[in-house]
């Protein structure tokens, strides 16, 4: 018989699991990275409010500055994405996670630089670590090699994340976590709009098929089971399992899509995925 708690690593897993098939469903998606997002905050954002509607959530009064504040991590939401999707799409499954994977790094950096913060020796650790498996994934030290841009794609959309990740801590002590992502998916979707509304009628179904997917099942439902799992786990072990989200992306991009990693590229992957594990273990 299932315990609570063993239920909640198996939601926090078959979060990982989900989050990671983000990126294996984005390289069957023949549409741009920007449509592509755009379809799926639309439908992630019907799919929450749907949600509020039926459970008569009513939404947090916000400020006109907070609203404004809420729209600026909006168009860091659209920026993520898409640029996650053009790594994917550029330098393929595993480059583009792997690259994304850096976030972490990023997140220490720009809390050093915004809070004066001394970095200690884990996070030394963790930057040296993911510093020395970035340049093993790296296909190529020339920027005109594909996959090459791809990494660096995957690399700046985790950036762009660090930017979000530390931004988003302001929310917390006014808003729940289904009314952040509600008013950031509105904003990403306005942001979007003008840029690529007028190619929505041009996406095959096919692709809806697929963008319905990543809104429903890799955004809805795996933010539903991430968040359902914290009340019976730890937020330290949640983001543990994770981190394994490059891994569960990389099998899958090797069963379904053929993409078979370099030994190098498993190599540093692991410094990166090891290196974040590690030092949320020591936290």
């Amino acid at each position: 018989m299932i315990n609570n708690y063993n239920l909640a690593l198996i939601k926090v897993h078959f979060t990982a699991v989900l989050f990671g098939a983000t990126g294996v469903i984005g390289a069957l998606i023949q549409s741009d990275a920007d449509v592509l997002v755009l379809g799926r905050v639309i439908i992630a954002f019907a799919a929450l409010s749907l949600y509020f509607l039926c459970k008569r959530i009513p939404l947090t009064k916000l400020t006109p500055k907070e609203i404004a504040f809420q729209g600026l991590l909006g168009g860091l939401l659209a920026a993520h994405w898409v640029t996650f999707y053009i790594a994917i799409k550029v330098g393929g499954v595993a480059i583009g996670t792997l690259g994304f994977a850096s976030f972490p790094a990023f997140v220490t950096l720009f809390e050093m630089f915004a809070f004066k913060e001394k970095i200690k020796a884990r996070e030394y650790f963790l930057l040296t670590a993911i510093t020395l498996g970035l340049i093993l994934i790296t296909p190529e030290f020339e920027f005109q090699h594909q996959a090459t841009q791809g990494l660096l794609w995957g690399v700046l959309s985790g950036a762009v994340y660090a930017v979000l990740a530390i931004l988003n801590r302001k929310n917390a002590s006014k808003l729940s976590g289904s009314q952040t992502s509600w008013w950031q998916y509105l904003f990403a979707a306005i942001l979007l709009a003008p840029f690529s509304v007028q190619q929505l009628p041009h996406v095959s179904l096919t692709d809806w098929f697929w963008i319905a997917n990543i809104g429903l099942l890799c955004t809805s439902l795996a933010y539903t089971l991430f968040v359902s799992s914290l009340d019976t786990i730890n937020a330290r072990t949640a983001a543990m399992i994770i981190s394994l989200e490059p891994v569960y992306a990389i099998l899958m991009a090797w069963a379904w899509l053929g993409e078979t990693p370099t030994p190098t590229m498993l190599i540093g992957g692991a410094m990166i995925i090891v290196s974040e594990a590690l030092v949320n273990l020591k936290k």
